[in-house]
Protein backbone atom coordinates (compact mmCIF):
# COMPACT_ATOMS: atom_id res chain seq x y z
CA UNK A 1 0.00 0.00 0.00
CA UNK A 2 1.57 3.28 -0.96
CA UNK A 3 0.79 6.75 0.54
CA UNK A 4 -1.96 7.53 -1.70
CA UNK A 5 -3.67 4.52 -0.91
CA UNK A 6 -3.40 5.08 2.48
CA UNK A 7 -4.45 8.54 2.41
CA UNK A 8 -7.71 7.79 0.79
CA UNK A 9 -8.29 4.63 3.34
CA UNK A 10 -8.13 7.21 6.10
CA UNK A 11 -10.20 9.42 4.24
CA UNK A 12 -12.74 7.04 3.09
CA UNK A 13 -12.46 5.82 6.98
CA UNK A 14 -13.04 9.11 8.75
CA UNK A 15 -16.62 9.43 6.65
CA UNK A 16 -17.47 6.23 7.39
CA UNK A 17 -17.07 7.32 10.93
CA UNK A 18 -18.88 10.42 10.45
CA UNK A 19 -21.73 8.84 9.16
CA UNK A 20 -22.14 6.25 11.80
CA UNK A 21 -21.86 9.24 14.57
CA UNK A 22 -24.99 10.49 12.99
CA UNK A 23 -26.99 7.25 13.02
CA UNK A 24 -26.13 6.60 16.75
CA UNK A 25 -27.42 10.37 17.71
CA UNK A 26 -30.59 9.83 15.40
CA UNK A 27 -31.10 5.99 16.99
CA UNK A 28 -30.44 7.87 20.67
CA UNK A 29 -32.98 10.44 19.84
CA UNK A 30 -35.35 7.49 18.26
CA UNK A 31 -34.83 5.60 21.39
CA UNK A 32 -35.55 8.74 23.90
CA UNK A 33 -38.66 9.55 22.14
CA UNK A 34 -40.00 6.09 22.56
CA UNK A 35 -39.45 5.87 25.80
CA UNK A 36 -40.68 9.20 26.82
CA UNK A 37 -37.13 10.92 27.75
CA UNK A 38 -36.53 14.24 26.90
CA UNK A 39 -32.39 15.36 26.62
CA UNK A 40 -31.87 18.62 28.59
CA UNK A 41 -30.11 21.18 26.57
CA UNK A 42 -26.60 21.17 26.85
CA UNK A 43 -25.79 25.08 27.07
CA UNK A 44 -21.80 26.40 25.60
CA UNK A 45 -21.53 29.33 27.20
CA UNK A 46 -22.50 30.76 30.75
CA UNK A 47 -24.65 33.71 31.64
CA UNK A 48 -23.78 34.24 34.98
CA UNK A 49 -19.80 35.55 33.51
CA UNK A 50 -21.02 38.46 31.62
CA UNK A 51 -21.46 41.78 33.04
CA UNK A 52 -25.66 42.93 32.72
CA UNK A 53 -26.32 46.36 33.67
CA UNK A 54 -29.99 46.63 34.84
CA UNK A 55 -32.06 49.00 32.31
CA UNK A 56 -36.08 50.03 32.13
CA UNK A 57 -37.17 49.99 28.82
CA UNK A 58 -41.00 51.16 27.40
CA UNK A 59 -41.90 47.26 28.63
CA UNK A 60 -40.52 47.52 31.76
CA UNK A 61 -37.19 46.19 33.78
CA UNK A 62 -34.63 44.27 31.91
CA UNK A 63 -30.92 44.03 32.06
CA UNK A 64 -28.81 44.66 28.83
CA UNK A 65 -25.32 43.07 27.85
CA UNK A 66 -22.75 44.73 25.03
CA UNK A 67 -19.77 42.69 26.99
CA UNK A 68 -18.33 42.04 23.49
CA UNK A 69 -14.61 41.37 24.54
CA UNK A 70 -15.84 38.73 26.76
CA UNK A 71 -15.58 34.79 25.23
CA UNK A 72 -18.88 33.97 27.07
CA UNK A 73 -20.54 36.66 25.25
CA UNK A 74 -19.59 36.04 21.74
CA UNK A 75 -20.38 32.51 22.36
CA UNK A 76 -23.54 33.83 23.94
CA UNK A 77 -24.15 35.51 20.64
CA UNK A 78 -23.24 33.13 18.72
CA UNK A 79 -26.25 30.96 19.75
CA UNK A 80 -28.50 33.61 19.58
CA UNK A 81 -27.76 34.08 16.24
CA UNK A 82 -28.02 30.46 15.54
CA UNK A 83 -31.85 31.31 16.57
CA UNK A 84 -32.85 34.04 14.75
CA UNK A 85 -31.25 36.38 17.45
CA UNK A 86 -33.86 35.30 20.31
CA UNK A 87 -34.11 32.48 22.77
CA UNK A 88 -35.18 31.33 26.31
CA UNK A 89 -32.47 29.68 28.72
CA UNK A 90 -33.43 28.56 32.16
CA UNK A 91 -36.68 31.08 32.44
CA UNK A 92 -34.41 33.48 31.36
CA UNK A 93 -35.18 35.40 27.45
CA UNK A 94 -32.74 36.74 25.19
CA UNK A 95 -32.64 38.79 22.10
CA UNK A 96 -30.24 40.98 20.36
CA UNK A 97 -30.69 44.39 19.50
CA UNK A 98 -30.64 45.83 16.11
CA UNK A 99 -27.07 47.23 16.47
CA UNK A 100 -26.10 43.50 16.28
CA UNK A 101 -23.85 43.73 19.27
CA UNK A 102 -25.97 44.11 22.67
CA UNK A 103 -28.08 41.55 23.89
CA UNK A 104 -30.89 42.07 26.32
CA UNK A 105 -32.73 39.57 28.69
CA UNK A 106 -35.29 39.41 31.03
CA UNK A 107 -37.78 36.79 32.81
CA UNK A 108 -40.67 35.39 31.42
CA UNK A 109 -43.39 35.50 33.00
CA UNK A 110 -45.33 32.29 33.63
CA UNK A 111 -48.36 31.93 32.52
CA UNK A 112 -51.62 31.64 34.56
CA UNK A 113 -53.35 28.17 34.60
CA UNK A 114 -56.90 28.78 34.38
CA UNK A 115 -59.61 26.26 36.00
CA UNK A 116 -61.50 24.84 33.07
Amino acid sequence: MNLEDFEAFLEDFCDFLDSLEASVVKMKMQIAKLVGVVEKQKWNWNPDAIKWVKTEGWKGDYEKSEDVNNPEFKKMLKDLTEHNGKLTRDGIFYWIFKNGSTVGRKKRQEQKKENP
